[in-house]
């Protein structure tokens, strides 16, 4: 029996590269999705090395009319949605009395405002089949991290997000779920290691040494937590928020 169709959202790198790669590996046909179809062009070409199935789009998730049209294209080439990850993120990090109402509405605007015109756009295909799985990525940061206010609130914003719609979807066989994960090596927090003037490397030492289990994170550690939410084992599992952090604390 053939797997739903998944649709990733920042697939084009890091945590949502590894996790569309990982979705197709299971089975899954993917839709790749990022701000421009050109960027998940690699992540569809790995994808289909391997044996998979995998296009690549261009949505702007914060767009309601890019996400409509989006998803129905989606549906008309590769099949109804069974599957959405909510991973698109960006971040403009700053201390409250330096952050623009633009830095605050960015944030908020491609974190929840996009994982909600995501989710109603795909979750009409997953009610008529009886049968859906939606993953949100929020972060250790929800619970709160200095200069990311934005960041925070958007995080913490999508756990209620995931609990709400677990209540409203759970009788339709779609499950809800998030996760938090703590620090993973990504371009991303490479960068933000840039941006603090702070060697990534000397970073990932000090970090490692607070996290029980001696390591920080990889996009694949994330991936693997996915792959259990959206597997059909997992269908007693809804509305949860699990903390990927390698350790009980942050």
């Amino acid at each position: 029996m053939s797997k739903p169709v998944a649709v990733v959202t920042g697939a084009a790198r890091g945590i949502g590269a590894a996790i569309a790669q990982r979705l197709a590996a299971e089975g899954h046909p993917v839709a790749v999705l990022d701000l421009d179809a050109t960027a998940g062009a690699e992540v569809v070409a790995a994808i289909t090395a391997a044996g998979g199935t995998a296009a690549a789009y261009g949505v702007d998730v914060s767009d309601e009319a890019a996400v409509e049209s989006g998803v129905a294209r989606i549906t008309e080439e590769l099949g109804p949605v069974g599957v959405l990850v909510n991973n698109a993120g960006i971040l403009r990090d700053n201390l409250l009395f330096k952050m623009s109402v633009s830095d605050w509405d960015q944030v908020m605007g491609v974190h929840l405002r996009g994982a909600f015109l995501m989710s109603r756009a795909c979750q009409a295909s997953m009610t008529t089949s009886g049968w859906g799985r939606i993953v949100n990525l929020s972060s250790a940061s929800a619970l709160g991290n200095r200069g990311q206010a934005n960041y925070s609130a958007a995080k913490a914003g999508l756990q209620g997000f995931t609990r709400t719609l677990a209540l409203e979807l759970g009788k339709f066989g779609v499950t809800v779920n998030a996760i938090a994960p703590g620090f993973i090596e990504t371009e991303m927090t490479v960068a933000t290691a840039e941006r603090m003037g702070t060697d990534f490397a000397d970073l990932k030492a000090a970090a490692s040494k607070t996290i029980p289990v001696g390591r920080i994170g990889a996009p694949d550690d994330v991936a693997h937590a996915v792959a259990y939410f959206v597997s059909e084992g997992a269908g007693f599992a809804t509305g949860q928020t699990l903390y990927l952090t390698g350790g009980p604390g942050i």
